[in-house]
């Protein structure tokens, strides 16, 4: 690996109008009049406290976190659907509004003379005069959580908080609740560093919003530690260099994803890119796409990085009616594994074997999940060499995962919490638990038809050209009947330009191979280096993609069929 990257890993982009502010002398200065009432909005797992200690004395203060309904009907109301009741990981994707686990509204004071301020998760349902929503990315929640600190929705506060709920529930129903309150929102507050916290006006958010949504973006990259994680990311990237290692890189994951609004003079907010494309659906995801997708931004890329690590589990991912009825999302998580690091001495796990045991398979499996004894994977499913450049599609329901020494850019489908492991190894956490396996699920919702000859015809296929052009061609290198995603890679000369259109669907693109290209549309100009993940919304229409290096670049691009 030679290869030199210029990687961003802050994108910033400007204000459409006013300015980033900072500090909380700003903060208060921007606060309504004496008499007013402020509802400040915003996740559960904000530091609360420190923002009412933050207000002017006198401030009447009525705190939201309690409004719930009590803990046992708050577990009723998001119950899960039967196959996962008592399930120790997984949830049902919580339905509905945050509203619903609010009976009754708390009474706001209103005292001449004196600012109230409501606060907390829900605040803009109850009764006030200006909406502000305070915020921090999802990646301290799940952090604090992990770490014994979380606290979920409607939960006493003596209770401890569980990624379970974090994931499944409060964060649907904390998503749906702010991009229906948005509209109103006078200031965005970004209170990632509590002592110098960031705020844009609404109408200047709303503006730089409507901007964004016509132009190629990227999301804020972050990337995470896990059992595995192999250590590419810190050696090519920068990324994360103190890290233990950097097995998950979450280039663009919708509900996850941030887009920092600003500039590094002045600073930036973060903004979930969630909230782009429910204030503008239609010019992000596009006419062909907004109708079965409603708000969900339907595609996801991210690394998997075992570059210097150990293997990922052998899993799979819940069928379509399984991915509906019980864990409640509305399309099913079909993957596709490109390989931007590998050896054909390395492994892709993918499909089973021909004559493959099903009932040994999962005799091992579960004696592996309770009694600790290792067994060959090998012996069901099937191994395949990691040809750089290769892409492998994982339908759901198909059994699959990286072997050590790849990096692997995973260009799905959104959906993302719902890994069904057969089996892992037996390997432990970093507390020394072993890690779980759902071999239940998995095999509930294996897909016993992807197996031998076939299978390897069907997922990993060969490139078909499909347009060329001066010093360029487009090739098709990823599709099937059931996924609604296509994966295609541009192959372009040093200095080569490709025309490309988004035909009112939105495309994802990411530079695999040479220094970066330039994409260019009517509104100007968007710089995109090796391993960065650009959107290119529905309503930029055409636009230009040229290779900025000496030796020509390679880059993947994938959109809804």
């Amino acid at each position: 690996m030679t290869q030199q990257t210029t990687y961003e890993p802050e994108p910033i982009y400007p204000p459409a109008s006013g300015l980033v502010r900072r500090g909380w002398d700003a903060v208060r200065d921007a606060l309504p009049g004496p008499g007013a009432v402020l509802a400040v909005d915003g996740p559960m797992m904000l530091d609360w406290p420190a923002l009412a200690a933050a207000l002017p004395p006198g401030t009447l203060t009525v705190d939201m976190r309690g409004a719930t309904v009590a803990w046992d009907q708050v577990q009723k109301r998001t119950a899960s659907a039967e196959q996962l009741a008592g399930d120790p990981d997984f949830a049902t994707l919580a339905p509905g509004t945050l509203a619903d686990l609010i009976d009754e509204l708390p009474a706001v004071p209103r005292q001449p003379g004196r600012l109230t301020v409501v606060y907390g998760p829900g605040a803009a349902l109850a009764d006030h005069d200006e909406l502000w929503y305070a915020d921090l990315p999802k990646r301290y929640a799940e952090h604090a959580t992990t770490q014994g600190h979380g606290r979920n929705l409607g939960r006493p506060g003596d209770g401890t908080g569980t990624t379970q709920r974090l994931f499944y529930i409060d964060w649907p129903l904390l998503d749906r609740h702010r991009d229906a309150v948005a509209p109103g929102i006078a200031q965005w507050l970004d209170l990632q560093d509590p002592a110098d916290p960031r705020m844009l006006a609404g109408p200047d958010l709303r503006a730089t919003l409507e901007e964004l949504a016509r132009r190629p973006l990227r999301t804020r990259p972050t990337f995470n530690t896990t059992s595995w994680g192999g250590h590419w990311a810190q050696e090519r990237l920068g990324m994360n260099t103190q890290a233990r290692n950097t097995a998950l890189g979450y280039e663009l994951i919708a509900p996850e994803s941030g887009v920092l609004i600003g500039t590094r003079a002045e600073g930036a907010v973060e903004v979930p890119f969630q909230l782009l494309v429910a204030s503008h659906p239609e010019q992000v995801l596009g006419a062909a796409v907004r109708p079965r997708f409603g708000p969900s931004f339907p595609i996801r890329f991210d690394y998997l990085d075992t570059y210097g690590g150990g293997s990922l589990s052998v899993h799979c991912h819940p069928r379509p009616e399984n991915m509906r009825t019980v864990f409640g999302w509305a399309y099913p998580q079909h993957e596709t594994y490109y390989v931007l690091v590998g050896s054909p001495d390395n492994v892709i796990h993918l499909g089973l074997r021909d004559a493959a045991d099903l009932t040994e398979f999962e005799r091992r499996a579960h004696a592996a999940h309770h009694d600790g004894e290792p067994f060959e994977i090998e012996r069901y499913v099937q191994q395949h060499p990691a040809t750089e450049h290769q892409l492998f599609l994982v339908p759901a329901g198909t059994p699959h995962g990286s072997g050590q020494g790849n990096v692997v850019l995973e260009i799905s489908a959104t959906p993302y919490l719902y890994s069904l492991r057969f089996y892992d190894w037996l390997r432990r956490d970093a507390e020394g638990r072993q890690r779980p396996v759902h071999v239940g699920h998995a095999f509930d919702n294996l897909d016993t038809g992807r197996t031998g000859a076939a299978l390897r015809a069907d997922l990993i296929q060969r490139p078909r050209t499909i347009v060329t052009g001066d010093g360029w061609r487009e090739d098709l290198i990823g599709a099937l009947p059931e996924l609604f995603f296509r994966v295609h890679r541009l192959e372009l000369d040093a200095g080569a330009t490709a025309g490309q259109e988004t035909t009112d669907r939105f495309h994802v693109l990411n530079v695999v191979a040479g220094d970066g290209v330039a994409i260019r549309t009517r509104l100007g100009e968007h710089r995109l280096s090796y391993a960065e993940t650009l959107v290119v919304p529905a309503a930029v229409g055409r636009y230009t993609v040229t290779a900025s290096g000496p030796s020509g670049a390679r880059v993947v691009k994938a959109f809804v069929a």
